[in-house]
């Protein structure tokens, strides 16, 4: 019978098959025996498997099914770390799993990112599908093959808030002259870019009189500021209405003492080679929903009005500032 099988495979299986037999015969010491034995029946069923497998082909007929195209494609949607990536499942994680639900053709998964600088890889290494970044992210994309189809609505939001602790003695830009302050990231376009580029403007050379502590998310910024680690601390609007929800006690403890001038709020993009139809459908469904209760779940849970319509256009204003940036005080993704 073995005979018979040997003839019958092909020679890759054939060779296989020397390395059992080789194998079985190597195993002779008795205590050793028994488990040979098993060896050898478990590898032989697993030929005899494979060699069912290959038969059932000989009769294959493809399968003209109706399957939507995007079936068996799972589209990777990224968003920006404004916060740590447990709060931000948490934040937009609704968001896809609404994306899901309204397009049950297409599979979404949701993609946090350990820090802004893992995140700005990921985009550099088009990574994402589908993706949510801060402004200066969108331009970065932009230059990466991404295009823009809606952004969130919550027009003023996209502005820095630069905070200390109620008891602080911090009265003047000038009064941080030598002190550290928490700042999520070096990209951070609301909560790093914009503040020290209020601070260059109001005097202070942000290269050599204040010292940065990038901590990674807003969340970590503001807890930084409340244990008094830091003489100053940054965040964003919607970052600092959840702290204030979450964290009533501790927020307590904290002022807002300058804002920023706003720019366009956060973008949602596609990336270039993703299918027209598909994009259509994700911004068709993100734009409108207002028109569910469950759409508006997912709005609320994001403290967000809703998504409204935009280009990449829609960002030239950003592209306008970081130059302007640059121009004055050096590239943005300079510590």
């Amino acid at each position: 019978m073995l005979a018979i099988l040997y003839h019958y495979y092909t020679q890759d299986e054939q060779q296989t098959f020397r390395g059992i037999i080789q194998i079985y015969m190597t195993l002779t010491i008795n205590n050793l025996r028994i488990y040979s034995g098993y060896l050898l029946i478990g590898l032989l069923g697993l030929i005899l498997l494979g060699g069912c497998e290959r038969n059932t082909t000989d009769n294959y007929q493809p399968d003209y099914s109706a399957a939507s195209p995007f079936t068996n494609k799972v589209y990777i949607f990224g968003v920006h770390p404004q916060r740590n990536p447990k709060k931000l499942r948490e934040v937009f994680g609704p968001m896809v799993d609404y994306l899901n639900q309204q397009l049950p053709d297409v599979r979404f998964i949701f993609e946090a990112s350990r820090n802004f600088q893992s995140f700005d890889k990921k985009i550099d290494q088009r990574h994402f599908d589908f993706v949510l970044p801060n402004p200066y992210g969108t331009v970065r994309a932009i230059d990466m093959g991404y295009q823009v189809f809606g952004q969130m609505g919550n027009q003023g939001d996209l502005r820095g808030l630069i905070l200390v602790r109620k008891d602080s003695d911090i009265r003047t830009a000038a009064d941080l002259r030598g002190k550290e302050l928490s700042f999520p990231g070096p990209t951070a376009l609301a909560a790093t870019i914009m503040p020290k580029f209020y601070l260059h403007q109001q005097g202070l050379n942000v290269k050599k009189d204040i010292r940065p502590r990038y901590v990674g998310s807003m969340e970590s910024s503001l807890l930084n500021i409340q244990m008094g680690a830091v003489a100053a601390g940054t965040a964003y609007p919607p970052a600092w209405r959840m702290f204030q929800q979450q964290q009533p006690n501790l927020a307590r403890e904290l002022k807002v003492i300058w804002k920023t001038d706003p720019l366009p709020d956060n973008s949602l993009m596609a990336r270039d080679d993703i299918p027209a139809e598909l994009v259509n459908r994700v911004a068709d469904t993100l734009l409108n929903m207002r028109q569910t209760t469950e759409g508006l779940k997912a709005l609320n849970n994001m403290d967000l009005s809703a998504f409204i319509p935009a280009n990449n256009d829609t960002y030239l204003p950003v592209r306008t500032f970081i130059t302007q940036y640059e121009t004055q005080i050096g590239p943005v993704d300079a510590p």
